[in-house]
């Protein structure tokens, strides 16, 4: 079985940080991409940033400048350094993962985590 947990979400003021964590448990062969989603009440889920394997990066052009994304390859884990936080920033932020787990043959499937809530605030 194969899990996403994420840690790191909180109340921040405008302006302050926060780090996201995600690390990733189970038969795990190998990660194909990780990425940091995001939903705000009322709104659609949107993808943030994603990382490839091979460590390209997408990010959304709302977070440009302000949030990277970085990995741990050893932990399986992919954090979110988000700094210069808006109110708009506010949304519940879901880890997904695109990884290759070993279970009678290889293959290849899609994870979320639970999600954590990030709120700024003053």
């Amino acid at each position: 079985q194969v899990q996403l947990v994420e840690s790191g979400g909180g109340l921040v003021q405008p302006g302050g940080s926060l780090r996201l964590s995600c690390a990733a448990f189970g038969s795990i062969v190998s990660i194909n991409a990780m990425d940091w989603y995001r939903q705000a009440p009322g709104k659609q889920r949107e993808l943030v940033v994603r990382i490839t394997s091979g460590g390209s990066t997408n990010y959304a052009d709302s977070v440009k400048g302000r949030f990277a994304i970085s990995t741990d390859n050893d932990k399986n884990t992919v954090y979110l350094q988000m700094n210069s936080l808006k109110a708009e920033d506010t949304a519940v932020y879901y880890c997904h993962a695109i990884l290759s787990i070993m279970t009678m043959t290889i293959s290849t499937r899609s994870y979320w985590g639970q999600g954590t809530q990030v709120t700024v605030s003053s």
